[in-house]
C-alpha cells in the first residue's frame, strides 16, 4: 500500500522518514464534535499509527452541517459520537489502531489515556478541559494544540512544555464569555479552517521539524 500516501510523502518537510514517524505515534484528540472529527479524518487519511478519541456526547441533528463524520443514522440512532467516528474511521484507513472512550474529559479519566501519546488535539468547546488538557501536558511533557471557533472567527496555539509559554501563561484567567456555536452560531468553513492548522501543526510535530512550529496565536 506504498502508493497509498504517496503524494504526502512527497511533501519535502515530510518524506518518506517523515511518513514512518507518523506510522508510529499516538494522537489524542480531547472532542469528537466538529473540530474533532475534521482532524480525525485528517489523522487517519495520513496514515497516524494509533487515535485515541475520547467525548461524552451523542450525534444530534444540528451536529451534522459541521461535524463530518456523522450521517443521519448516527442522529436517528443517537450514537455516542466517539463509537460513531470510530465506526466512520475504520472504514476509511482500516491500518490505523482506533481507540474511543465514551466519558467525560476529567483529569483523571485523560490521564488514564496519555501512554505512548505524542500530541493532544484540543477539539473541546470548554476553557475548564483545556486547562486540564494545559496541566497535564506540563506534567507528561507532551505537546498539545489549542483550538476554538465560532460564528466565522477562529483561533490555534501550539503548545510545547518547555518551550513554549503554556496556555496558563498566555490566557491567565478563565475567559469569560457568552458567546457560542449555540449562540452565535458556526459555518462549517470556519471549523475546517481551525482544523486544518491544528493537524498542521500536529504533523511539525510528529515529524519532529519542531523548528517550522509557529510559537504565537494564530487567529482570523
Amino acid at each position: 500500500m506504498a502508493e497509498r500516501y504517496s503524494r504526502q510523502q512527497l511533501f519535502k518537510p515530510i518524506g518518506s522518514t517523515g511518513q514512518e514517524k507518523i506510522r508510529n505515534k499516538h494522537v489524542l484528540i480531547v472532542g469528537a464534535g466538529a473540530l474533532g472529527s475534521a482532524s480525525a479524518e485528517s489523522f487517519v487519511r495520513a496514515g497516524i499509527g494509533k487515535l485515541t478519541i475520547i467525548d461524552r456526547d451523542y450525534v444530534e441533528w444540528s451536529n451534522l452541517q459541521r461535524q463530518q463524520l456523522y450521517s443521519e443514522q448516527d442522529a436517528r440512532e443517537k450514537m455516542p459520537k466517539a463509537i460513531a467516528a470510530k465506526n466512520r474511521l475504520e472504514r476509511i484507513n482500516s491500518e490505523v489502531q482506533i481507540h474511543a472512550f465514551v466519558m467525560d474529559a476529567s483529569a483523571e479519566n485523560m490521564e488514564d489515556l496519555l501512554k505512548n501519546v505524542d500530541v493532544i488535539i484540543d477539539a473541546t468547546d470548554n476553557f475548564d478541559i483545556r486547562f486540564i488538557i494545559n496541566d497535564l501536558s506540563q506534567k507528561h511533557n507532551i505537546p498539545w494544540v489549542y483550538g476554538s471557533c465560532v460564528g466565522s472567527y477562529g483561533m490555534s496555539y501550539t503548545v510545547i512544555p518547555q518551550e513554549t509559554p503554556c496556555l496558563h501563561c498566555v490566557l491567565k484567567n478563565v475567559p469569560v464569555t457568552s458567546v457560542t456555536c449555540d449562540t452565535a452560531g458556526i459555518i462549517s468553513p470556519t471549523v475546517q479552517i481551525v482544523a486544518a492548522y491544528q493537524v498542521a501543526e500536529a504533523f511539525k510535530i510528529l515529524v519532529g521539524d519542531f523548528s517550522a512550529i509557529r510559537k504565537t496565536f494564530f487567529k482570523f
